[in-house]
């Protein structure tokens, strides 16, 4: 098991917007791009990326769907208090 994950993500305010990313993404947008326009979290600016994080580091729902996904894997939204994010996994470090 990872200790640690490297992720990007979207943050948008509706699971509505956040399903429609997602099929986009699916159909070849680009990640990063896609978190430049419409990302609500100032990561969007740089396509989302939020480096690498451990547990601990993020709201509970964020990270445990982070760790539970495999690299390279977009998640379906995922619900926190702050709106509803897409989650890109990247990497995964020991």
């Amino acid at each position: 098991m990872a200790n640690f994950v490297k992720a990007s993500h979207i943050l948008v305010r509706t699971e509505e917007e956040a399903l429609k990313l997602k099929a986009e993404i699916e159909n070849g947008k680009d990640f990063a791009e896609a978190a430049m326009e419409v990302s609500l979290c100032p990561s969007g600016q740089n396509g989302g990326d939020l480096g690498f994080f451990s547990r601990g580091q993020m709201v509970k729902e964020f990270e445990d769907a982070a760790f539970s996904m495999q690299k390279g894997e977009v998640s379906s939204p995922i619900r926190t208090q702050f709106g509803y994010h897409l989650i890109y996994l990247t990497d995964t470090q020991d």
